[in-house]
């Protein structure tokens, strides 16, 4: 039985829909868009016994901050990118088709850009150079392609001319691969990098091509342009900030560890959030947060969405934060933030919240009701019903007469809630509507009823529902 000349693992993180590839050959590793934490990576090269030869970037991401920086410094190995980056730190500028040796196979650097211009997948050659797997990065993903808007900022191009450099891309250095080439894509479903990605995380070219609607054979580059441009939703606040971390140089893991793992006693927390203004984050579940928390909170619970919601909702990674967590959980926390770009962490509450409780400080709570007392209230064309989900969630069914206000939107329709008129809110399960509710009594509301899990328990209810879109009740 032949020995394979290489492996391949993918390293997946759910929360972020983020895939990292851990690559090794005759005692040689590759690691391909690593995670900002790096101890596992360490961890596994010392157990495997190899040498991190190269460390492969296939473009500045928005939606995470890599491992990069700290796992050269730790392994010295080399950063390498495609053409046309040009981070502020040591790096290996790789040419179009630069053939890398890693072991017995080979890592062809195959420029791709149109995501961003410096975007660059990276083909696995075997030991007789064939080709085997494509890293596609947000190039191309399991049922989509990379969206071409989020680089416009870095460029004087369009995401019109962004797509159309894309199409040619794909058309050129994708689509000519061997049907059985496997691919590894950068994200997969819930990632914000894409529109239509599916929750699959392999696929391969032949696959690809009769399933992903951007790989069509007689697609034109003028259909490639308006269907990869329509309905792209505006990419959340941190994204910006990310690709700058990633391109100018972050402060160290262990350094944002160190300074997130200070113990707070009660009385420096509010020292801290007088002084600093820091906002203080708290990562409980849903059902414990309503029964009592901090006053002017935020609740964005950990086990859920936990980085991309402190993204979108909090925006500024600049901004201090102060944790309380489930007890065990504050480092957990902090690593998934830092993910993100958020490394102001000035520490946690000790004791978590009880001890807050204990020092008989205030304490505000939220006005949740189950689905039941909500159908029992809710007056169909009288009630006002917020419903925080996405369009497609909305769209697909939802309580007769309910207003759509997703969550990530939500800067822009508070100014519109009347003060002194009741509404009720809730998104699918309760995770997203605390996150609302934290938001809207941190900023003065009141008025409102939170419903407990959401529309999946509303749907059992006699509730009436519909999946007609009324235009007047949607966000403009």
């Amino acid at each position: 039985m032949n020995t394979p000349s290489f492996l391949v693992e993918q390293i997946y993180t759910g929360c972020l829909a983020q895939g990292a590839y851990y690559i090794t050959s005759a005692g040689e590793a590759a690691i391909i868009d690593p995670l900002r934490e790096t101890k596992p990576y360490l961890e596994r090269l010392q157990r495997d016994g190899v040498k991190l030869k190269y460390i492969f970037e296939t473009h500045f991401h928005a939606d995470f901050v890599s491992g990069h920086l700290d796992l050269s410094k730790a392994t010295a190995a080399p950063i390498v990118y495609g053409p046309n980056a040009l981070p502020n730190f040591e790096f290996v500028s790789a040419k179009d088709e630069q053939i890398f040796q890693l072991g017995q196979v080979k890592i062809k650097v195959l420029h791709t850009p149109g995501h961003t211009m410096e975007s660059t997948c990276y083909l696995l050659l075997d030991e007789n150079d064939t080709p085997r797997t494509i890293f596609s990065g947000d190039t191309l993903f399991i049922g989509d392609v990379g969206r071409p808007d989020l680089a416009q900022k870095n460029t004087s191009m369009t995401q019109e001319q962004l797509a159309t450099t894309l199409f040619h891309s794909l058309r050129s250095k994708i689509m000519t691969l061997p049907n059985d080439v496997t691919v590894y894509p950068g994200h997969g479903a819930g990632s914000a990098c894409g529109k239509n990605m599916s929750k699959e995380t392999v696929s391969t070219i032949g696959l690809q091509k009769q399933q992903n609607y951007a790989l069509r054979a007689d697609m034109t580059v003028h259909e490639f342009v308006a269907e990869v441009t329509d309905g792209l939703l505006a990419p959340p606040p941190y994204f910006g900030a990310n690709v700058m971390l990633n391109k100018m140089g972050y402060n160290s893991f262990e350094n944002v560890m160190q300074n997130a793992m200070r113990e707070l006693s009660v009385q420096e927390l509010e020292v801290l959030v007088e002084e600093t203004n820091a906002l203080v984050l708290d990562t409980r579940s849903s059902a414990d947060f309503c029964k009592g928390f901090v006053p002017q909170s935020i609740n964005i619970g950990i086990n859920g969405d936990f980085a991309p919601w402190v993204g979108a909702m909090i925006g500024d990674v600049k901004q201090p934060l102060i944790l309380i967590t489930d007890a065990g959980r504050e480092a957990e926390c902090a690593t998934r933030l830092s993910r993100v770009g958020f490394d102001n962490i000035l520490g946690y509450l000790k004791g978590g919240f009880a001890a807050w409780q204990e020092a008989n400080k205030e304490i505000d709570t939220v006005n949740r009701i189950t689905a039941q007392q909500f159908a029992e209230e809710v007056k169909i064309g009288k009630s006002k019903v917020i419903d925080i989900r996405k369009e497609g969630e909305y769209t697909a069914e939802h309580v007769e007469e309910a207003y759509l206000r997703p969550l990530a939107d939500i800067n822009l329709w508070t100014k519109d809630i009347n003060p002194s008129e009741h509404f009720y809110i809730h998104c699918a399960g309760g995770y997203r509507s605390m996150i609302a509710a934290s938001i809207l009594q941190a900023r003065g509301f009141r008025n409102f009823s939170e419903v407990a899990g959401g529309f999946s328990a509303i749907a059992k209810t006699d509730v009436p529902r519909t999946d007609f879109i009324c235009q007047s009740k949607m966000m403009s």
